[in-house]
């Protein structure tokens, strides 16, 4: 059961007891919900009510975390007594005015003392700090219900009000007891950063229609290659509406402190937009952050809440880890199990572990120099390199660093490696990226990478990294203007830079790791049409073969027989042709065709599932590998496939 609904319940039932004592008989309900959710959190939050006196008056309740609860000794000191580390609560009756309870010299007192109060009144909440001057600072709230006539009203229906309000109010709830608790790590930094997300998303889910959003989801729909249809088009534009604003924030975040770190933390989001430097992003935000459209879907306090969470955040300490380990491990799929565990398992997002990333980069690199005698792999200014799922950019970055090691160590050419590099970020190193949120980290991560070896990316030369937000299953054809984004010149731009790449770049090297399931929701016709051909949908006498071997040949007749029985289209032998409609699927047709087809030269490195390999359904596609490329590696990782090939 939803702790909101088990905490509307137990209320009831006090009050119709007729037993009740208006403010303090439902103590133990309010004590349930908050222990409820902190067994939830790390550390774990205890209530308990009625702490010790320790100078201030006797708080309805303290907030503590359990390395305070190890002192047994009830005859201990009062000096000896913690202070409950998550702040104390003050709790009046269900007819009490949240303002009321705030404006009194015990609420103020508890606020000078204890430095955090959170006031309820069981329907409204909200939290105090200390300010610098003593006096109480308003932070978050939540209202259930606006008096105690409603309240009770919907007391008596409490799966409905936990359907309706259930996701925000438990966010935060958790939001309340990780008030305190210090703030300098990328991990907590991206907790806070993914509940309000949640809560946004939960307002934006809330309301029925976006008349004041429509330009900017046809916008949008035209810059992707994507139309938003049915239900789960329509979540995945409302994600990807809440995500730009909060990356974006995120991003100015960074920004803004990489410009001025030791100015004190007075980050304003309204002026978020001055900072972003990905012009695409940048437009993006700055219509959906304008009144008009946060007023009605109730987004500004959200958003004052995230501004106020980053300016608590310990900066030294968080920059130290931010720049250490890899951001990808905490601001991409944590934040997106966090944010929309649902979105997360559709498009199948999973993080690749940085050893994952660095050796499958130096087999690529191998590959080119043994197999295709090109003896600088990836530092050769010949290759050109396309992740088509890039995430938050760890491939990208890390052939980065293999071609400054190689122009270093191999080539010692110490003063032109950071041109050089910069140069292929912006010229011949790509990626494409379909989700806002990943897509903003990528280019953090390149340009704090280029920033550090001293070649940043200059804003007022149009110097940028060669990422795109785009749908790289689609526009590989079209290379014209697109009228409909007339007025939307950064959108225009975004998807004209993306059919660049896809229509003119001589791609020798697609790595990366696809998503892996079917996601029907934005998938165009010219996407979903990508797999036909491993579906049979073609000619005999369009096949050609390669096989070099009389065992090779044996298999392709066998297989060509198998295939003219149509037993895709019948269903026969456990062929389903569903099987074929997987992301990852559509991503290996793609890399068949830009590679095999159009250059007839290059390398694919992707990270799959083994279906391919063995499952009836697949036999064409498998055929098609062994036709159109000359060596095919296969690396078991237990539990997905390492699979690398090439094609001369």
């Amino acid at each position: 059961m939803h702790p909101l609904e088990t905490y509307l319940e137990e209320l009831r039932a006090i009050r119709s007891s007729g037993a009740a004592v208006k403010e303090t008989s439902g103590y133990g309900a309010l004590a349930n919900l908050f222990n409820a959710v902190g067994h939830t959190l790390k550390p774990k939050v205890r209530c308990f009510i009625h702490v010790k006196n320790s100078g201030a008056g006797l708080p309805d309740g303290g907030l503590f975390t359990p390395d305070q609860l190890k002192n047994t000794n009830e005859e201990a000191p009062l000096l000896g007594i913690p202070l409950p580390s998550r702040g104390v609560i003050e709790v009046k009756a269900t007819n009490a005015e949240i303002d009321d309870i705030v404006d009194t010299k015990q609420v103020r007192d508890y606020v000078t003392h204890y430095g955090q109060v959170l006031v309820t009144n069981y329907r409204n909440f909200l939290l105090l700090k200390r300010g610098d001057n003593g006096k109480p600072i308003h932070l978050e709230s939540f209202q259930i219900t606006p008096n105690e006539k409603s309240f009770w009203v919907v007391a008596a229906q409490p799966r409905k009000a936990a359907n309706e309000l259930g996701e925000r109010f438990l966010e935060y709830l958790k939001r309340v007891l990780l008030h305190a608790a210090p703030l300098n790590n990328p991990k907590e930094v991206a907790f806070f950063l993914a509940s309000y997300a949640r809560d946004a998303r939960a307002r934006v889910e809330a309301t029925k229609d976006l008349p004041q959003l429509a330009a900017v989801r046809a916008a949008l729909e035209e810059a992707l290659g994507m139309k938003f249809e049915a239900e789960k088009g329509e979540h995945f534009f409302r994600s990807t509406l809440v995500q730009t604003l909060f990356y974006g924030v995120f991003s100015a975040w960074v920004l803004w402190h990489k410009e001025k770190p030791q100015r004190k933390n007075d980050f304003d989001w309204k002026s978020a937009a001055w900072t972003l430097h990905v012009p695409m992003i940048k437009a993006l935000f700055e219509q959906v952050a304008t009144p008009t459209k946060l007023g009605p879907l109730g987004l500004v306090e959200v958003l004052d809440w995230t501004a106020a969470a980053l300016n608590r955040v310990n900066r030294a300490a968080f920059f130290d880890k931010f720049l250490e380990t890899h951001a990808v491990q905490y601001f991409y799929e944590p934040f997106l199990e966090a944010f929309d565990p649902e979105l997360r398992k559709e498009l199948g997002v999973w993080y690749t572990p940085p050893e994952i990333v660095q050796y499958q980069v130096a087999r690529v690199d191998a590959a080119l120099r043994e197999e295709l005698d090109i003896p600088d792999g990836l530092a050769d200014p010949r290759v050109f390199v396309l992740d088509p799922c890039c995430g938050t950019g760890a491939y990208l970055v890390e052939v980065l660093r293999k071609i400054s090691q190689t122009l270093t160590e191999e080539k010692g050419e110490d003063a032109l490696v950071n041109s050089e590099l910069k140069e292929a970020a912006q010229k011949r190193v790509f990626g494409f990226e379909i989700m806002p949120a990943p897509f903003v980290v990528a280019h953090l991560q390149m340009g704090l990478l280029l920033q550090n070896l001293g070649v940043p990316l200059d804003d007022t030369k149009n110097e940028r990294a060669g990422i795109f937000l785009t749908n790289a299953l689609t526009g590989w054809d079209f290379a014209g203007e697109n009228p409909k984004l007339a007025t939307w010149p950064e959108l225009e731009a975004e998807r004209a830079g993306a059919g660049k790449v896809k229509q003119e770049k001589p791609i020798l090297v697609i790595l990366g790791n696809p998503p892996y399931n079917a996601f029907a929701g934005i998938s165009p016709e010219e996407e979903q049409g990508l797999v036909e051909v491993y579906k049979g949908a073609y000619e005999e006498e369009n096949i050609r073969s390669k096989t070099k071997s009389s065992k090779q040949g044996s298999v392709m007749k066998k297989i060509r027989r198998y295939r003219l029985s149509d037993p895709v289209s019948k269903g026969g032998w456990g062929i389903k042709k569903f099987n074929l409609d997987d992301l990852y699927v559509r991503f290996f047709r793609l890399a068949e065709r830009r590679i095999a087809e159009r250059t007839g030269r290059g390398i694919v490195s992707f990270i799959s599932n083994f279906s391919y390999l063995s499952d009836p359904s697949f036999v064409i596609m498998r055929e098609r590998f062994l036709q159109e490329f000359d060596i095919l590696w296969f690396d078991c990782l237990n539990g997905c496939l390492l699979y690398t090939s090439r094609c001369v």
